[in-house]
């Protein structure tokens, strides 16, 4: 198999299993939201803000280091779960005798025992890292979407019921839980990984230099997150965070599931390539052109789409989370630009440059968030998209300089996505002017009807739209549509 034949089949597994999970998840999470109130899932996040900050913490970047080291030996992996066994325990201490604390700062006793609780994932979480990063480091794609599949089955079946029992931000907590220990239970064998302790430090210098780069890195990241989960949490209560969240949430599922499927393969290609820079920068441009075509219709759509969506399928309480996801919608092409190239950075070992980018965006979000909060979670989503443009421009300008491409290739890369959007825009203004108000109320009909009108033209234009650049991706499509033999 030829290295561009792995690069799109180990693609393909990873976006298989992120759509699959993004699939299930969304439907699992409709259950739950129409089980459960904004103000458990607002509880859960506030919760999460402090847990997923320490995950990152517990992980160390060791695992990342270890996928993309030149060569691995048994005794590297041995010392990597050592230590992260170690941290683990102590974070877990940690958050076991402040919990109480944390409880006094939000004036709800109940967030003592749940933080007890979710930080026991704490103590087994060097068991679920280490198998995946076996698999990861082996492309073994197949076996972690059977992994990720199976263990979201799971986790939210498990919260449902218990939702369903009445268990409220119980049912979050436990359901999280349960799908922790499932991922650990079906990596170890798949992945042929045997826990093994060992003393010897000396080994994991290295691992960890590097380490300590991806994890600051990945903390400020999680930071600049959360920010605005922590600052609402602390301003317009459990309630607002709930709603900013679902329509975040939303709003980043094409990107999660498309360019996060994209972004695992190129880092690894280009950690295997990286004294290659032609190579890599077909790649870097490429994954870009790709990643822009299959994933802008979604957000072309969702200008329309927001509110009708949030509506109909979540119920009239969540729809003020509508705002958040048909403003966040803008900032997508900077999303494309920030992911694809941090993974550039991190291939290249150019993640002491990016850091200071990642503080600096950090401050900014907080900043900008503070500033739009009279303006409630609209205003905040503004921010966001703002913050979006900053973080984008520098990141990609750091990995042009890189790669020693031209700044402007972005444009290139895009144009042919720009098009087919453009046409999607255009057929999606006018079906929506021409259809009558009878539809319009009708939630269901209404994306039902935009949603088959803007795809038919879409997947038309792209088949048969003679763009040059897409002949090689076009002509594929055909051929699995059995269109081979028409016309282009």
């Amino acid at each position: 198999m030829s290295q561009g034949q792995s690069i799109r089949q180990g693609a393909a597994w990873i976006f298989a299993s992120n759509t699959g999970r993004q699939i299930l998840g969304f439907s699992f999470g409709i259950v739950l939201a129409r089980l459960l109130a904004p103000e458990d899932f607002g509880t859960l996040l506030t919760i999460q803000v402090f847990t997923g900050l320490a995950g990152f913490i517990s992980g160390g970047g060791m695992g990342q280091a270890l996928v993309r080291a030149k060569s691995v030996t048994r005794a590297d992996y041995d010392i990597v779960f050592t230590l992260q066994l170690i941290v683990g325990s102590l974070i877990y201490a940690f958050f076991f005798f402040t919990a109480p604390l944390f409880a006094r700062w939000y004036d709800n006793p109940l967030y003592t025992d749940l933080l007890r609780l979710s930080a026991l994932s704490f103590i087994f979480r060097p068991f679920i890292n280490l198998p995946g990063s076996v698999l990861y480091r082996n492309m073994r794609y197949k076996a972690q979407a059977y992994v990720g599949v199976i263990s979201l089955i799971v986790s939210s079946a498990s919260s449902i019921a218990l939702a369903y029992l009445g268990y409220g931000v119980w049912s979050l907590i436990w359901g999280g839980i349960v799908g922790a220990a499932t991922s650990a239970a079906t990596q170890i064998p798949l992945s042929g990984w045997r826990p093994g302790l060992s003393l010897d430090f000396k080994r994991g210098r290295g691992i960890a230099r590097y380490g300590i780069l991806v994890s600051a890195n990945d903390i400020v990241g999680y930071l600049r997150n959360q920010v605005g989960i922590f600052i609402l949490s602390r301003t317009l209560g459990p309630a607002s965070v709930g709603l900013y969240n679902k329509g975040e949430s939303l709003a980043k599922m094409p990107h999660a599931f498309i360019t996060g499927s994209v972004y695992h393969v190129l880092f690894r290609t280009m950690a295997a390539e990286q004294d290659n820079l032609d190579k890599s920068r077909y790649l870097f441009f490429r994954s870009i052109a790709l990643v822009a075509v299959y994933t802008t219709p979604f957000y072309i759509g969702l200008l329309w789409l927001a509110e009708p969506l949030i509506r109909g399928v979540y119920g009239e309480k969540w729809v003020a989370a509508a705002g958040p996801l048909l403003i966040l919608s803008f900032a997508w092409p900077f999303w494309l630009m920030d992911n694809l190239s941090g993974a550039v950075l991190a291939a290249q070992s150019w993640l002491e440059r990016e850091l200071p980018v990642q503080i600096a965006t950090l401050i900014i979000t907080a900043l900008a968030i503070v500033i739009a909060l009279p303006y409630g979670i609209e205003g905040v989503a503004w921010a966001i998209v703002g913050v979006s443009v900053y973080s984008a421009f520098h990141l990609y300008w750091l990995a042009t300089r890189c790669l020693q491409a031209h700044i402007g290739h972005f444009l290139r890369a895009v144009a042919p996505a720009a098009l087919l959007n453009l046409l999607l825009a255009m057929t999606l203004y006018l079906v929506d002017l021409g259809m009558p108000d009878s539809l319009r109320q009708h939630d269901f009909l209404y994306l039902g009807c935009m949603g088959m009108a803007g795809g038919l033209i879409y997947g038309l234009a792209f088949l048969y739209l003679p763009i040059a650049s897409l002949r090689t991706e076009r002509q594929r499509w055909k051929v699995k549509l059995k269109l081979a033999s028409l016309p282009a």
